[in-house]
């Protein structure tokens, strides 16, 4: 038997958008910011951050729309899912979602289906934008495939 679990703590880089599946089941997007910070050999600061789409769905999705905004921090656990890439085996390897946007570069993303979402500190503090030198989100390519 194996598991699989993903902890994500980053901020929110957009507020969060719900939408009903056709049988009236809630779903909500969230863009989650991860970031790595280290000093080179030279001394220099260097940041890195990821970004992760995140799906919340049934009450959960409910209560991450009504509660979280835009710059929130925010806790994810939950489960990886992407490409299923069948192998000559007959077993599947998950893969990052991979597609070309619309300026033509080769794009991926991690996404994650929430299990828990745990709120940070408190609603209305510091934006994600307002934090100096944290990136404004890249902006959304929508990807064939994706029913919502």
């Amino acid at each position: 038997m194996s598991y699989q679990k993903v902890i994500l703590v980053g901020r929110l880089g957009r507020d969060p958008e719900m939408r009903y599946t056709p049988n009236g089941t809630p779903v909500t997007n969230l863009s989650v910011a991860t970031d790595r910070r280290w000093t080179n050999d030279d001394g220099s600061q260097v940041k890195e951050t990821t970004w992760f789409r995140v799906t919340a769905w049934g009450r959960l999705a409910e209560t991450c729309n009504q509660y979280l905004q835009k710059g929130r921090q925010v806790l994810v656990e939950g489960r990886v899912r992407g490409e299923r890439v069948p192998q000559s085996d007959g077993s599947f390897n998950i893969q990052p979602r991979v597609w070309t946007g619309n300026d033509g570069v080769a794009r991926a993303s991690f996404e994650v289906t929430a299990q828990t979402v745990r709120f940070l500190g408190r609603a209305g503090e510091t934006s994600l934008a307002a934090e100096p030198g944290v990136p404004e989100e890249p902006p959304v390519e929508e990807e064939e495939g994706i029913p919502f």
